[in-house]
């Protein structure tokens, strides 16, 4: 049964040549996509709230160390998956491959509505991003994130080495103003100005837990070169380099920017600042220093929303090539986009946001705890699946292989288990929300039945 499910993956309607994706990408674009994945909103926003959840320097800085750590070793399963099996897709084909179609489309599904929801709380940070630099007030967030939504769109539209290009030049020009940054923040001579007084944060399991989750939150994303294995020259060999020095760069850049960030505020300071880098570019530079960091955060959050565009319209087209989705779906332009998967992701998207707008409360919020728990879902079954291939085709070629096998398979499914666990038990009724749009996996699977495939 297995050996069918990997036919069925490896032979992507090879008499239709419009069909296939154009293998167009090398290892500079792998790292611009992890880089560029993982760097957004979160750097910006998190520190602070990791201030308070663990109460000293020291701490904090092991936390951010701690967490990309974490990452290194959740990322083990998906690279051995993704490097044996380089499909296009992102998690889809890997799960389908170890776990049959079933299984497959819930972690297909589970992982394209995440992009959805992601897309949407990314798009709406820059929204607020943009009405802070007092641009296009009679916008809202929402209208300003659908419409950034269609611009990406349109940079897709013209091809696949267009929109990869705009990755690449995005993602350095974030990554090099944060290390721009740093180094004004620990070499420029702070503000004489009088800061606000308050009691040293107190540790709490608590605070740590909440501290822990927005450290998560700000490495998600690392996932991203796997999403474009059919696209990357030797993704046996780049896939791997890719997750894993991008993995590596971007703890860098966390930890120095964390520190630079102390070595201007004070913890007690950092740890009721919601933006934290804005606040201590403020001290140094002075009052065009909200202009700075607004600029960066329009970059670094226009960027990933970008990436998440080209994500979004690769797991479609995956999912459709393999009759989960409605056929329709899968031609791909002479450029190599798949035109029809990047517009009905597109559709989906913009409707969600708009949808989260209509409610009028902190629209960012809402997003993002809808997103939380899908993630966890996605990553603890490649786990499963990456211990289960191995047991059912252990004379698959990998590339790859996770060291200490299965450990680091098993530390990531039961952290992100127990995340999962934590989250549905400190905010149930989102969780009830994200269970019932997860639950729709089902009857869209029995649907496509006699429809999309035979099976």
């Amino acid at each position: 049964m297995m050996l069918a499910h990997a036919e069925e993956l490896e032979a992507p309607a090879a008499d239709k040549l419009t069909n296939r994706l154009l293998r167009v990408f090398g290892l500079g674009f792998g790292l611009a996509v992890v880089i560029g994945g993982v760097i957004g909103s979160g750097i910006m926003r998190n520190p602070g709230v990791v201030a308070a959840g663990f109460g000293s320097p020291a701490l904090v800085l092991l936390a951010w160390l701690g967490g990309g750590l974490f990452v290194c070793i959740d990322a083990m399963p998906t690279v051995e998956l993704g490097a044996a099996i380089p499909q296009a897709g992102g998690p889809y084909p890997l799960a389908t491959r170890a776990l049959g179609p079933f299984w497959g489309f819930i972690v297909g599904w589970a992982d394209w509505l995440q992009i959805c929801i992601s897309t949407g709380f990314i798009t709406v940070a820059f929204g607020e991003y943009i009405h802070r630099l007092g641009w296009a007030p009679q916008l809202s967030a929402g209208q300003l994130a659908i419409g950034l939504v269609i611009a990406c769109g349109a940079v897709n539209w013209i091809g696949a080495k267009v929109s990869g290009l705009s990755q690449d030049l995005g993602s350095a020009i974030k990554a090099i103003g944060l290390i721009i940054l740093v180094a004004l923040l620990f070499f420029a001579h702070p503000s004489t100005a009088v800061l606000p007084t308050y009691p040293p944060p107190i540790f709490t399991w608590a605070a740590a837990a909440v501290a822990m989750r927005a450290i998560y939150g700000a490495y998600g994303g690392w996932h991203a070169a796997v999403y474009f294995s059919e696209e990357v020259k030797e993704p046996q060999a780049n896939v791997a380099r890719a997750t894993f020095m991008g993995i590596a760069l971007v703890t860098t850049i966390y930890f120095l920017v964390n520190a630079a960030v102390l070595h201007v505020l004070p913890i007690a300071v950092l740890a009721h600042s919601s933006l934290a880098v804005a606040d201590a570019a403020k001290l140094v530079i002075g009052p065009a220093s909200s202009i700075v960091v607004t600029a960066l955060a329009v970059i670094a959050v226009a960027t990933l929303a970008n990436l998440q565009v080209m994500e979004h319209a690769r797991t479609t087209f995956a999912m459709a090539r393999n009759g989960m989705l409605p056929p329709v779906l899968t031609p791909v332009a002479k450029g190599g986009t798949p035109r029809r998967a990047l517009v009905a992701a597109l559709t989906c998207t913009c409707a969600i946001i708009f949808a989260a707008d209509l409610v009028k409360g902190p629209l960012y919020e809402i997003l993002l705890n809808l997103y939380a728990p899908m993630v966890m879902v996605v990553f603890f079954l490649l786990s499963v699946s990456a211990i289960w291939l191995r047991r059912t085709e252990p004379d698959l070629p990998r590339p790859w292989k996770m060291p200490l096998f299965p450990l680091p398979a098993v530390v990531s499914a039961t952290l992100n288990l127990m995340l999962l666990v934590f989250f549905l038990i400190s905010d149930w009724k989102t969780g009830i929300c994200s269970a019932v749009l997860l639950a729709l996996a089902v009857p869209i699977y029995l649907f496509g039945k006699g429809r999309w495939r035979t099976a």
